[in-house]
């Protein structure tokens, strides 16, 4: 299993990136919340689950050791493949998906595209008892178990907002007005803990753009 790769990052698309590693590149697959903090050119830390199909070999990369984790738990649930575990990531940071899951937050859970009310009440069921405390810190800019530096923001959130949101297909006008308009929530978040959560705002992000 390759549990994680490190190196500089040769390209990033609206699903993913390429990482350099001992002059390879391997594609990897990301949340729009992890592709928002790379940036081509430097180097990062992904950590990765390798998915084996009898036509195919898909890596997919995640901020941190805890968020793969979580990503693989989701696979012993029936009926969540690696897309849907990965659809789940994109939308809910992995302590809002426990949160959801021991709360038996069945809305929450149906946010997720691919999720309806019966898909999620059997997530709750399977997995209630094994997904772990909602205290834990899964913050995207928690440091790496292994001492390895995690993903790390490289640009002002404004720049890797609009870029993340270009990537995904919006126009720069798009973009631009959707992080004007988050603008102020981003002050809210400097100001509360003294860093800006460009994750959270994607997620915000995606959602205005997606009501207009």
């Amino acid at each position: 299993m390759i549990a994680s790769v490190h190196g500089r990052v040769a390209a990033v698309s609206p699903d993913g990136a390429v990482v350099e590693v001992g002059g390879v590149g391997l594609a990897v697959q990301c949340t729009p919340g992890t592709i928002a903090r790379l940036q081509v050119g430097e180097t990062a830390r992904l950590a990765t689950s390798l998915v084996v199909r009898e036509d195919s070999l898909t890596l997919y990369g995640f901020a941190d050791d805890d968020e793969r984790q979580l990503f693989e738990l989701l696979q012993t649930a029936n009926g969540v493949g690696p897309r849907l575990a990965q659809a789940v990531l994109a939308i809910h940071p992995p302590r809002e998906v426990r949160r959801a899951v021991s709360l038996a937050d069945v809305k929450a859970l149906m946010q997720v595209p691919g999720i309806g009310k019966k898909g999620a009440e059997r997530l709750i069921l399977e997995l209630r008892d094994r997904l772990g405390s909602t205290s834990v810190d899964t913050s995207l800019d928690a440091p790496a178990p292994s001492g390895l530096p995690s993903v790390t923001p490289v640009a002002p959130w404004r720049d890797q907002l609009t870029s993340a949101l270009v990537g995904l297909g919006w126009s720069s006008r798009e973009a631009e007005g959707a992080v004007l308009q988050l603008a102020p929530v981003a002050d809210e978040q400097l100001a509360a803990t003294g860093k800006v959560e460009v994750a959270v705002l994607l997620r915000q992000a995606l959602q205005l753009l997606g009501r207009s």
